[in-house]
């Protein structure tokens, strides 16, 4: 599947919108806690780009350090989810600056998602 230039127009306009989401949740209620969703989401996929290099083995099952990226890439994830509910909860946050963040978050890391799998380089051997 060849990506082309609509599909990075709307995974950019996709992903504008997503930080879009997180800059009005911590600019209207003036509170920049919720910005910290942005950067969990965004060092979300680190590990997996990092880990993803080690290969399998020669029966095509995952090797520990693929699983470790996939582990690692699952707890930050979660974290961007939970960081702002546990700051609602405990009313630090606007519950409303919450949901915009949520969103927001949900957003940007699918639209990282999207990209990494338009844009993924098929290998000659597998």
């Amino acid at each position: 599947m060849a990506a082309g230039l609509r599909t990075v127009i709307l995974l950019s306009f996709v992903l504008a919108v997503g930080f879009l989401m997180i800059i009005l949740s911590c600019a209207l209620w003036h509170n920049w806690l919720p910005l910290l969703v942005a950067l969990t989401f965004v060092l979300a996929p680190l590990p997996n780009a990092v880990f993803a290099h080690c290969g399998s083995d020669e029966y095509g099952e995952n090797s520990g350090p693929v699983d470790l990226g996939r582990f690692l890439t699952s707890i930050i994830v979660i974290s961007g989810f939970a960081l702002p509910i546990i700051l609602a909860h405990s009313e630090v946050i606007n519950p409303q600056a919450c949901v915009m963040s949520i969103i927001g978050g949900g957003l940007v890391y699918g639209t990282i998602l999207a990209y990494s799998a338009a844009f993924r380089e098929e290998s000659d051997y597998e």
